[in-house]
């Protein structure tokens, strides 16, 4: 199999040298900049990631400074890519970094897989592209280049085979090139050899070596088990409004975006007259409650299915750990899920 795979370097290359996106990460890939970029990148589209990336690095632009970020602003940075945890794992392992190696993040993989959050295929994308080390870095894109060139028909869910591959890999890396190599595999999984939709072969540098092609198997590559279904949680949400103000609360600081602000909310879908007593068991009486429309968000294994009420209360309490804050306030200062923007665009829309 690797003199099959072996053949794949040099088309690939010449074209990844003609066709690279130009990404702000590619520009100075520093170990901090593709570390940041690829935490990023898990889970979140390349367009979205783009003015994240350039805010974040643009306000934390070194591993010192990240390490030393106010949780707040850390999290404000973030907010609307989803994911909170990497964000809170970047801090730690910029502590890590600071603490153990002068705030340089280490070369080897080995080291690297040590710190919060990085996993084998952020160590190998650190490692080979701001380091030229010839270390893998194995994702889903990568694994349906390579399935659908040596047509396997491994499950792709196993770990085995993910290091199965990575250990090929790595044994015909080209020197001096290793990061070259590493994004080139990244970015033919991403653009020409696609998930979900018929692959390019047309455009494609590896089609003529490519087995599943020869095969007319493409689409039937790669072997993955199938997905879960993801369990459907009901939820009522408030959008509570009193003196120009808003209601929120905080979070518990485990489980599901923990830690992050919410406009208060309850499990199940309550009628107006049901919700405004669960509003009285905070202490909050309804001058006027009406529905907004309904909102559905998706997180990887549980769907947010939400009833939303705005409520113009008589009174604002703190009961249940209510804080009541302006727009401007809930904009610069507030970290809110994607999850509840739908009740927070209504509140900016109020006047």
């Amino acid at each position: 199999m690797n003199d099959q795979l072996q053949k794949i370097v040099q088309p690939l290359l010449s074209w990844y040298d003609a066709n690279a996106r130009v990404l702000p990460w590619r520009d100075n890939p520093t170990p901090y900049r593709v570390w940041v970029s690829e935490i990023m990148l898990q889970q979140t589209r390349v367009e979205a990631v783009k003015p994240y990336f350039e805010r974040f690095t643009a306000e934390l632009p070194t591993v010192a400074a990240l390490a030393a970020a106010p949780e707040e602003q850390l999290l404000k940075l973030w907010e609307g890519l989803g994911y909170y945890s990497r964000a809170r794992n970047l801090q730690k392992a910029a502590r890590a970094v600071m603490e153990q190696y002068g705030g340089v993040l280490p070369e080897q993989p080995e080291e690297l897989l040590c710190l919060p959050g990085i996993g084998e295929y952020t160590a190998g994308a650190v490692a080979s592209i701001a380091y030229g080390r010839p270390a893998p870095a194995v994702d889903g894109n990568v694994l349906r280049v390579l399935s659908r060139v040596t047509a396997s028909r491994e499950n792709i869910g196993e770990l085995s085979v993910k290091r199965g591959f990575a250990a090929r890999l790595r044994e015909i890396y080209p020197a001096g090139r290793a990061g070259a190599f590493t994004q080139s595999l990244m970015e033919l999984g991403a653009m020409v050899c696609l998930p979900n939709a018929a692959p390019k072969c047309g455009e494609c540098p590896l089609s003529s070596l490519c087995a599943a092609h020869a095969q007319g198997i493409e689409l039937e590559l790669p072997v993955k088990a199938e997905k879960k279904k993801r369990k459907i949680e009901e939820k009522t949400v408030f959008l509570i409004l009193c003196g120009g103000k808003t209601a929120l609360r905080k979070r518990p600081d485990k489980g599901l975006l923990a830690g992050l602000w919410e406009f208060p909310n309850t499990p199940g879908k309550l009628s107006p007259q049901r919700a405004e007593e669960w509003l009285k068991t905070l202490g909050i009486s309804c001058q006027k409650i009406e529905p907004l429309p309904a909102a559905k968000h998706i997180f990887t294994h549980i769907e947010w299915h939400m009833a939303n009420y705005r409520v113009v209360a008589e009174n604002s309490v703190s009961a249940g750990g209510l804080v009541w804050v302006e727009r401007g306030e809930l904009t610069e200062a507030y970290t809110l899920p994607t999850a509840f923007h739908s009740c927070l665009r209504q509140f900016l829309s109020e006047g």
